[in-house]
């Protein structure tokens, strides 16, 4: 039975407007990084997808090389994209990205303009999609001009590729640079895709200054730290959880004094009245800098909490003092 959308999905998540566009993005976005690659469950990426719709989300990150194998979250998601959601892709937000090494060979990774228009007609192709909202460029390439980066990027929206662009893992004085190039070019930068979680905060030395200057939107990607600011690693590692599994969070970082912060917060968390995952989505959302978080998921049931951080996502003075202590001890 195909899947029909629920009637009141826009009753409860919250919309931000992206920079100085007239792009809004749901508070929330969902991440295909990780569990829709060729080895995950195809029954379960539909029921993440179509919960995520039901409850708000409208907006769903990809990129090239995301899987395993590397392409395999775009054709699994294209397959969801055409089977199920088809009739709300005007309803949908969708983007893509290339920066990253994706296939052998001289052009198949970094930032000239033959590989980023090379990816993304990849990419099109194994969504089945006719264009993406949002494009980005993954990282900054240091021995591409920047130039060509931005002609590329420029080119895909004028192409109607894609309607937006932006970067990813840019620095504040190449986020500064790439915004002042792609303006003279007549296609603004849209959005910036840094990493941010309180234990990683370096978007707020400069970075954050040049995207409100620039009038740049922000959606931030490991708001949980590979799921550390969770409560799943204050009694041990358990057994198929991420850090006995992936290359991105490895057991010999989850060390005695990271825990004894993470119990703290787990404390000030449960205070109010939320999980500390939950809390931590909410901290990323405080002050309205960021547009929008990514959350990562590998079952339903996690995006459904997730989406409950919203209901308290507001903080006290005291609180916030609360949090910077934790993490300085």
């Amino acid at each position: 039975m195909a899947y029909t959308a629920k009637e009141d999905r826009y009753s409860k998540m919250k919309y931000n407007r992206c920079g100085r566009s007239g792009l809004k993005l749901s508070a929330l976005s969902l991440g295909l990084w990780h569990n829709f690659g060729s080895c995950d469950n195809y029954d379960n990426m539909v029921a993440m997808v179509t919960t995520a719709f039901d409850l708000g989300i409208t907006h769903f990150d990809l990129a090239n090389n995301y899987g395993p194998y590397p392409g395999s979250a775009e054709e699994n998601f294209g397959k969801i994209m055409k089977h199920e959601m088809a009739p709300y892709r005007d309803e949908i937000i969708v983007s893509t990205k290339a920066g990253y090494g994706m296939w052998d060979g001289p052009y198949g990774d970094h930032g000239s303009r033959k590989y980023l228009i090379a990816s993304l007609d990849q990419s099109l192709k194994r969504m089945g999609l006719e264009y993406v909202d949002i494009f980005y460029h993954h990282r900054p390439d240091p021995e591409t001009p920047m130039e060509e980066t931005a002609s590329a990027l420029a080119h895909i929206v004028k192409s109607g590729k894609a309607l937006y662009a932006g970067v990813s893992n840019y620095n504040a004085e190449q986020t500064k640079r790439m915004s002042e190039i792609m303006r003279e070019m007549g296609v603004p930068l849209l959005i910036h895709q840094p990493r941010y979680n309180m234990f990683e905060r370096q978007i707020e030395n400069g970075l954050q200054t040049v995207l409100e200057h620039e009038g740049i939107g922000s959606i931030s990607f490991c708001p949980l730290a590979q799921g550390l600011l969770t409560n799943k690693y204050i009694h041990g590692i358990p057994e198929g959880s991420r850090a006995t599994k992936s290359k991105f969070l490895t057991a010999d970082r989850i060390k005695p004094e990271l825990i004894e912060k993470v119990v703290k917060l787990n404390a000030i968390a449960e205070g109010r009245g939320q999980t500390l995952a939950q809390m931590a989505l909410a901290w990323n959302l405080r002050g309205g800098k960021l547009t929008s978080v990514l959350i990562g998921a590998s079952r339903p049931s996690q995006i459904e909490e997730n989406v409950k951080a919203l209901e308290n996502s507001e903080f006290t003075a005291e609180e916030l003092e609360a949090i910077d202590a934790a993490l300085a001890d």
